[in-house]
């Protein structure tokens, strides 16, 4: 319980009619979830308007209502606080609501197109090898300290972002780490948050459903860097074009990362198999378990970061030579009968190159290619032809399935892949829609040493389906047809 006038801090207040010296038991920004006494926050959304809900707030017996105009309607004894951006606002009271808890953690946000799953649960497994306990916010889970609570969003809403970050105060966690969507940046589910460090790993072509153009993705994800303050650091990829766009007017001290330019964390692939990689970083060489130039990029700024919030040098690097791969990200599994199978998240047609590229860089050149790969419906549709493009283009078969169809029909999400491919490579595609099917037909038309890729979902656990997420996961389908066809 807050006092409503104690959690109105920085929240941009236009007008006030009523008393702010009221109890405050919860905030809720969501009309269904009101309940008596509780501070209802009325947002904008990309579907609805959270002031359409207000008069429902109040006879549910909202405490007070912050909002952007006032109502059509008695108040009654509601209070209402009228503001200039309620998004902004929610973040700003739930952070005030909780004590501000980013202010006792050193938080570090990553953001980026592909690779912040991997780079912020690799930097919170180093804490927690360095016996320095740390929390996680990211796509596939959130921890506190040892304990797991599973995650919904890749950035949680702003109320639960701060909730979490409270436990982690709480349980003693000195670091935590989270991943920050373009999507969680420009709903300001991040406002009211401060940031130790800040992360760019790339930006490729996604989302464009959602923010419409590149350049609008491109400044959705530099908010982070434009929020972070100046006792700060931004750490950004070099390599990317886009990596300074990220530090123009950022008040945080600079530093860069990357494998090809000269920079302040400078990496270099020595030597790579298919069990790990040498990986020198500036002077120093390491083994990690991690393959690829991407997870290259992922581990030199695991350790910039590790560096920049002060850890040890020797005691860093040893501790990232025992990490493994993230789930769903380059995780592989090998058959009775010797086909090795890899499973991985690329869901962007920057992601399936780099993983496609990096499997052609471990072949021996006898080796086929099996490239299982759909895309999601309700998203961006531009990047459908472009990945099928990349798989019939880059892998000696690729078969065009299923991923997460949502409320689309598969069929149509796979004609759209379909004009992608080009003539020369009609013959090495397969359109299977059944995602299962799909998987068993490339298992049962490898042989041992083949290598099949199953690419989009990676750790997800289900199939969105028409609103309904059906029980599915690309690992236990592989080892499901492994055991089939060993019969």
């Amino acid at each position: 319980m807050r006092i409503l006038k104690d959690i109105l801090y920085k929240t941009g207040i236009d007008e006030i009619q009523g008393s702010t010296n009221v109890a405050v038991q919860s905030i809720v920004f969501d009309s269904r979830k009101v309940k008596k006494d509780c501070l209802f926050v009325a947002v904008r959304g990309t579907q609805v308007d959270g002031h359409q809900f207000i008069p429902q707030a109040i006879s549910s017996g909202a405490r007070a209502v912050i909002c952007e105009e006032a109502p059509k309607c008695d108040l009654g004894t509601t209070t209402l606080v009228i503001v200039k951006d309620s998004a902004q606002a929610l973040g700003q009271v739930a952070a005030n609501y909780y004590n501000d808890p980013s202010t006792e953690l050193k938080l570090v946000g990553v953001t980026g197109t592909n690779g912040k799953t991997t780079t912020a649960t690799l930097m919170y497994e180093l804490c927690m090898a360095l016996d320095k306990k740390a929390g996680l916010l990211s796509t596939v889970r959130n921890k506190i300290g040892k304990e797991e609570i599973p995650a919904t969003h890749t950035t949680p809403d702003p109320v639960t972002i701060n909730k979490l970050l409270r436990q982690m105060v709480d349980a003693g966690c000195k670091y935590a780490f989270m991943e920050v969507s373009s999507h969680g940046l420009h709903q300001g589910r991040v406002d009211g948050i401060q940031f130790a460090g800040g992360v760019f790993t790339n930006i490729t072509h996604d989302h464009l459903d959602y923010h419409k153009t590149f350049d609008d993705y491109i400044l959705a994800k530099k908010k982070l860097f434009d929020m972070l303050p100046a006792s700060a650091f931004a750490l950004v990829n070099v390599d990317d074009r886009h990596g300074n766009t990220m530090l123009h007017h950022t008040k945080a001290r600079k530093l860069g990362f990357g494998l090809r330019k000269p920079t302040d964390y400078k990496g270099r692939i020595m030597e790579q198999q298919l069990n790990g990689t040498l990986l020198r970083i500036n002077d120093k060489e390491f083994w990690t378990k991690l393959i690829g130039d991407f997870n290259a990029y992922n581990i030199t700024a695991v350790y910039a970061v590790a560096r920049e919030l002060g850890f040890d040098e020797l005691h860093t690097l040893t501790a990232l030579s025992t990490l493994g791969a993230v789930e769903g990200r380059f995780q592989y599994v090998r058959s009775p009968k010797g086909l090795i199978a890899i499973v991985d998240y690329a869901h962007t047609p920057d992601a399936l190159k780099n993983v496609l590229e990096t499997i052609e860089n471990l072949r021996t050149g006898n080796e086929t290619v099996y490239c299982v790969v759909g895309c999601g419906g309700d998203r961006d549709k531009s990047k459908r032809p472009e990945m099928a493009h990349i798989a019939t283009s880059m892998a000696d078969k690729a078969i065009l399935t299923s991923d997460n169809p949502r409320t689309e029909d598969p069929e149509t999400i796979l004609r759209d892949m379909e004009t992608g491919v080009e003539p020369q490579n009609y013959g090495k595609r397969l359109t299977i829609t059944d995602r299962k099917e799909a998987i068993r037909t490339a298992c049962s038309l490898a042989n041992a040493g083949d290598i099949i890729l199953v690419a989009g979902k990676g750790h997800e656990k289900y199939q969105d389906v028409n609103g309904t997420k059906h029980p599915f996961d690309d690992i236990a389908e592989l080892n499901n047809a492994f055991t089939e066809l060993q019969k």
